[in-house]
């Protein structure tokens, strides 16, 4: 803790000790100064306890004093062990010490208001965030650990005061306390208990759904009936499933009743012949979309999957929480596919998943529920082949999910004939061509040169976009353009130096998409991959809106900058959005280059990198070549010319070669002239290869030079033998007229 901090405080604060000087006289205030002067030196240099600094904290901040309460803050976090604090390990305040600090100070209210207070200030925002989340985690270790469970729930038949704390305590440990309880339910004979852990269960709602509904298939039948009880008057859809695989595998009756009565009260209805397998697959999908409803422990980092089995009963195993969703909706999904193996939904999602298993894993993790001998996602996608990615890339699409449809794309392109590629699907959706017109640039790249690669034969709507999009990869493949909308006219050119500090091309600013100069930018840009806000908190829900609502903008990740308070208005709306990040106002350039990177790459699978550009303009040649070579029916390689000359003038080395190779089979007198100029600017190997590109030229369709090329060409005097050589070479593949050759003739005489 700073000096200055540590000088103001002693065993009785000085803040604290000047607070309880109201109503003294002044005889008692001379008195109490005289006093405390025997020991000033020793008062200035003690140490503050963790009650005054915890005091102290709550004290500046409710008398608006930022720089001192985030003193104090810090000081409480200098005593608290890492990872939540800052003190070593070994030697740091845990986290259960912590938390009975807060609740045995009598400040805990006062504790959680001044939090929540200094959450909304710039200066003490991340201090209090850090306050409050050891408290709310050391609660949570608490009332998880198996031992307090245990107690807690043997306190659910005491007195009336210890089973509403029991109550309250086993509610708040949630999923976790699930495993025992299910014990003690099964403890028949201890009627009380059983009566307060059932109404317990069904209290907790949706908390206990999971871990109940996946006892179903393995628990005793009387078991069974208890718990489909239970779950009907949790009345929560997610147990629907496992109720109708109940009702469908049992052979004892009571348990279909109690099946089909507790379908009937979640439900309203009954459907016998609904099957399983679609019941598992809706469930599967649900996770598969990451709805929220779904998520137990939203701002943690663990969620837990739940397994039953008859012998060791009901265990949890903890996921990492971005995959947790994707694992739920692959397990869903197998449980589908095993009760139908032809539940063709059932199987898109589980290969859709796989690949968001992927995408989502943080780096290094060892995910428990996908372990060898399983192999990557896209060993799957491409054995399951094209029929079914192609439903995969329909959902991936719908949900705007770029990283997977950049993944199912690569997929279908390694196995998809040209009838698959183009084929309708299911509702006479053709999603490869969907994707040439989805709002990402490297999507329509990736479409395009998928169905270049496929080399249709037949035409189909939408082949009039595939070599321009080639061709635009050639320009423009590394450019990165980007829009900021701020209400400021310094703030936008702030964002905007900012984002060309990046490397991006800011097309335009203004205060919304209205603004006639965005407007135009938009409707004229190749594509917008990166829009940046900054605007009052109502602006940007708005702002937001209108790029989800814009065809071309619906897959643009959004990074709105929001002050604390505004991002807290925000976090509901905006904050759900998958493709936006909501960041401070405050950030520092290298902050700012950070969350934009962060977004970028997670919304759109990252920004297109030199390396990236580099290898999209090779696999565009070389698509491009190809399709030349083949005389392709559909693909028309000239409507590339414009972009392949630009490319000819501007690149060196093997990929200018490969653009003339490119070149040299487009029958345009412009493109053939062009090959020319580029040689005779040229020296050396570079020289002679050109020239070879445009007499392959001449060679295919003759001569398209205007009358001033020619003689250029004529009148040009290589340096050497070989370069010689070669303009002959041209010159013969003209077919020139005798007369125009005699003068080289008798010119090489003389």
């Amino acid at each position: 803790m700073p000096d200055q901090v540590a000088s103001r405080t002693s065993p009785i604060s000085r803040t604290a000790f000047g607070r309880r000087l109201n109503g003294f006289s002044k005889l008692a205030v001379t008195l109490a100064l005289a006093g405390s002067m025997v020991s000033a030196a020793a008062a200035q240099t003690a140490a503050p306890t963790d009650d005054e600094l915890l005091r102290d904290f709550i004290h500046y901040v409710r008398i608006d004093r930022a720089q001192l309460a985030n003193d104090f803050g810090k000081g409480l976090l200098d005593r608290l062990a890492k990872p939540w604090g800052n003190a070593e390990t070994e030697k740091g305040m845990k986290l259960d010490a912590f938390v009975k600090l807060l609740e045995g100070s009598g400040e805990l209210s006062r504790f959680e208001e001044a939090a929540a207070r200094a959450q909304r200030i710039g200066e003490t925002e991340a201090t209090a965030s850090r306050l409050l989340r050891a408290y709310e985690q050391g609660k949570l270790e608490r009332a998880r650990d198996a031992g307090e469970i245990s107690r807690n729930i043997s306190m659910l038949t005491g007195t009336q005061r210890q089973r509403l704390l029991a109550r309250e305590r086993l509610a708040f440990a949630s999923e976790y306390a699930v495993p025992q309880l299910l014990e003690a339910l099964k403890k028949r004979s201890e009627i009380a208990l059983n009566a307060e852990v059932r109404q317990l269960l069904v209290d907790m709602g949706r908390s206990t759904v999971m871990p109940l509904a996946s006892t179903l298939g393995g628990l005793d039948p009387t078991m069974q009936e208890v718990v489909a009880g239970i779950l009907g008057e949790i009345s929560y859809p997610n147990s629907l499933p496992y109720l109708y695989q109940a009702f469908a595998t049992s052979n004892v009756p009571a348990v279909k009743s109690a099946a089909r009565a507790a379908i009937t009260k979640i439900a309203g209805s009954f459907d016998q012949a609904a099957p399983v397998s679609a019941q598992f697959a809706s469930l599967a999908d649900r996770y598969s979309l990451r709805e929220e409803s779904l998520t137990v422990f939203p701002r943690e980092d663990m969620q837990l999957a739940w397994t039953f089995d008859p012998a060791s009963g009901l265990s949890a195993t903890p996921v990492r929480t971005p995959v947790f969703h994707d694992m739920m909706a692959m397990r869903l999904a197998e449980t589908a596919l095993k009760a139908d193996a032809a539940n063709a939904q059932a199987l898109a999602i589980w290969l859709g998943s796989n690949f968001s298993r992927e995408i989502n894993s943080p780096e290094g993790y060892d995910n428990p529920l996908y372990q060898p001998p399983r192999r990557d996602a896209m060993y799957y996608a491409v054995a399951a082949g094209p029929a079914a990615m192609q439903r995969v890339l329909e959902r991936a699409l719908d949900r705007q999910d770029t990283a997977l449809v950049r993944r199912v794309i690569a997929s279908i392109e390694k196995t998809a004939g040209t009838a698959a590629m183009a084929a309708a699907g299911e509702g006479g959706r053709r999603p490869l061509l969907e994707a040439l017109r989805y709002p990402n640039r490297r999507v329509q790249y990736e479409a395009a040169l998928a169905l270049a690669a496929g080399q249709p034969q037949q035409s189909f709507d939408g082949a009039e976009r595939v070599v321009p999009l080639l061709g635009s990869v050639i320009r423009d493949a590394g450019a990165k353009f980007a829009v900021v909308l701020a209400d400021a006219a310094e703030r936008r050119e702030s964002l905007s130096a900012g984002l060309r500090e990046q490397g991006y091309t800011v097309l335009a600013s203004g205060s919304s998409l209205a603004d006639a100069a965005v407007a135009e930018a938009v409707a004229s840009a190749a594509g917008v991959d990166l829009i940046v806000t900054s605007l009052p908190a109502a602006a940007t829900a708005t702002a937001v809106s209108e790029v989800r609502g814009q065809s071309k903008l619906a897959a643009t990740p959004v990074l709105a900058r929001a002050s604390a308070q505004g991002r807290m208005e925000l976090g509901g709306t905006v904050g759900r959005d998958p493709l936006s990040r909501l960041v401070g106002d405050g950030l520092t350039a290298e902050q700012y280059a950070q969350a934009v990177k962060q977004l970028v790459d997670q919304a759109a699978g990252g920004v297109v990198s030199a390396d990236d550009a580099a290898a999209y303009k090779a696999r565009a040649v070389a698509a491009l070549r190809d399709l030349a070579v083949a005389g392709n029916p559909v693909f028309s390689v000239a409507d590339a010319s414009s972009a392949l000359l630009g490319s000819l003038a501007s690149d060196t080395g093997g990929t200018r070669m490969a653009v003339a190779d490119v070149l040299a089979r487009i029958g345009e007198p412009r493109v053939q002239e062009a090959l020319i100029a580029a040689a005779m600017n040229a020296k050396g190997d570079d020289m002679i290869g050109l020239l070879a590109k445009a007499t392959d030229s001449a060679k295919r369709f003759g001569n398209l030079l205007p009358e001033r090329t020619v003689k250029q060409l004529l009148a040009y005097v290589p340096a050497g033998d070989a370069d010689a050589t070669a303009v002959a070479a041209l010159i013969g593949a003209l077919n020139l007229q005798t007369d125009r050759i005699i003068p080289l003739v008798v010119g090489e005489k003389k």
